[in-house]
């Protein structure tokens, strides 16, 4: 298995399918990491299958993903029986839980306003994921901050649509660029 941070620095571009209707495109494109931010507990197996069989890592948004319980027992299922290479997740015990299970761990946070960034500053410290996905990713004034105070690689997400928006966010230190959009996975 390839390390996220080896993946990376191989391309630091990873593309998120938010529609299984893009996950043929995703695996066609340079991109080596795919953030799967939709599925099933049907037909989660049969996506893991085709993302490893590209040799591309598979990080799994855990809290979009339909028929888990979103708790230790769906966080465990997903794990054992899907065996992703990280997941992704909004909620702070599942980050925890996840990182005593071993697995790479990044946590997704929303930062609309100052107030959810010191909040977030916080929680980070405390948590500690192996890194942060930052929504949205137009930020590269909050990127520096972020990585300033708390030492943790940041992935940049969400309203990055065209190359400025991703060498903006590369300048401000983070190690990738998640993006949904098709024309970003092969600049």
């Amino acid at each position: 298995m390839i390390h996220f941070f080896d993946r990376v620095s191989k391309n630091p571009i990873i593309a998120a399918v938010q529609s299984l209707d893009k996950l043929d495109d995703a695996l066609d494109s340079p991109c080596e990491i795919i953030f799967l931010l939709s599925g099933n507990i049907f037909n989660l197996k049969e996506i893991s299958y085709r993302i490893s069989s590209k040799n591309k890592g598979l990080y799994i948004h855990i809290d979009s993903i339909d028929g888990f319980s979103k708790d230790t027992w769906g966080l465990e299922y997903i794990i054992k029986n899907i065996s992703p290479d990280g997941i992704i997740t909004e909620k702070n015990n599942l980050v925890k839980l996840s990182k005593d299970m071993g697995v790479f761990t990044i946590q997704r946070l929303f930062i609309p306003n100052s107030y959810s960034l010191e909040n977030s500053i916080s929680s980070i410290k405390k948590i500690r994921p192996n890194a942060i996905e930052i929504l949205p990713g137009i930020m590269p004034k909050i990127i520096k901050k972020i990585i300033k105070e708390t030492k943790i690689s940041v992935i940049a997400s969400g309203l990055i649509t065209d190359k400025y928006d991703l060498d903006s966010s590369l300048d401000a230190g983070a190690i990738a660029v998640s993006a949904s959009c098709k024309d970003v996975w092969y600049i």
